[in-house]
């Protein structure tokens, strides 16, 4: 029986071409998402056994859609595919339970791969990327853990997105003032103080991208 696979790549032609290349592989696509909530949803309607995910998406980035599948359905195996090879990305990643993290520059070679040693048990980095993680223990290179919550992480990449709290409430479900609350505390523990300042951590972290 050949694998399942959910393919979420918000650039349409991008993501039509992993599909493609996927199919030629013997996969089967069961499904198709352009931002991270919608392959949450997916995930859990069409139980893939791998879903494939671009880290920098709308609504909900790769990582904290890969935490939450991890989370809600474990049998979903997930692989991020992106262009971003620090150390800091990857084990943000790792740390969400990814199985796999492929470059965007070596998807044609690695992915195929890469689904098939994840969907196995093992853990799949693409060859630069081992450099880079070889390099960060050599050197003993601290990466601090995220201080955020899921949950404030997804208020955070909303509000870099440019949404207000009514409709950064209204995507998760919850009313303007817990989106404020949640504002507040992500100010507090990052020590940023205006808008401009989280915009900028959320582009360093990778949750959007200029």
């Amino acid at each position: 029986m050949s694998l399942r696979i959910l393919v979420a790549e918000d650039q349409r032609l991008i993501g039509e071409g992993i599909a493609a290349l996927l199919r030629n592989a013997g996969f089967e696509i069961v499904g198709e998402a352009q931002d991270g909530h919608e392959a949450v949803r997916l995930a859990e309607s069409l139980t893939p056994d791998v879903a494939v995910l671009d880290i920098s998406m709308p609504g909900l980035n790769g990582i904290d859609a890969a935490r939450s599948i991890q989370r809600n359905r474990p049998e979903t195996k997930t692989v991020v595919v992106t262009m971003h090879n620090e150390d800091a990305y990857v084990i943000d990643a790792l740390r969400a339970g990814v199985g796999g993290y492929v470059l965007k520059s070596q998807a044609s070679s690695d992915l195929v791969s890469a689904i098939r040693q994840v969907r196995d048990g093992s853990v799949y980095l693409s060859p630069g990327i081992s450099s880079a993680l070889a390099s960060a223990v050599r050197s003993n290179s601290e990466i601090p853990e995220d201080p955020l919550t899921p949950r404030e992480r997804e208020v955070l990449q909303l509000v870099a997105e440019g949404k207000t709290s009514k409709e950064v409430g209204a995507i998760l479900h919850v009313s303007g003032k817990t989106v404020d609350a949640h504002r507040a505390s992500i100010m507090k523990k990052l020590d940023i103080h205006d808008t401009a300042g989280l915009v900028r951590y959320a582009i360093r972290r990778g949750f959007i991208e200029i």
